[in-house]
């Protein structure tokens, strides 16, 4: 009984959201997404901030996950080059190695 009510919800659910706001919601993703794969190999850990924040838990200077500043469900993974010399914390001007392709995924809360 419980599982038909739930059922009878979402449907209702589905129902009352229009057509024009679910392609609003897919528009939002598409520009979302084209916004988090321009930052790219080359570029510095100051240009992966503009779009992106460092998520919580475990995390180092040359690699860590960070959270899209507009949805903490979507996440990359960045590794950066190693410092040569110089200070052990994060620089703004560190340059990224590699990015992951965006994912989706439970924030991590610390």
């Amino acid at each position: 009984m419980r599982c038909a009510g739930v059922f009878f919800i979402v449907l209702l659910l589905a129902a009352w959201i229009s057509p024009a706001s679910r392609s609003d919601h897919v528009r939002w993703v598409e520009e979302s997404l084209r916004s988090m794969q321009s930052i790219q190999p080359g570029m510095t850990r100051a240009d992966l901030n503009k779009l992106f924040v460092a998520e919580g838990g475990i995390g180092s200077r040359t690699e860590r996950v960070y959270v899209y500043r507009k949805c903490p469900y979507f996440k990359v993974r960045v590794e950066f080059e190693a410092p040569t010399s110089g200070a052990a914390q994060e620089q703004p001007a560190d340059t990224i190695a590699s990015i992951s392709k965006p994912y989706l995924e439970w924030p991590v809360n610390d």
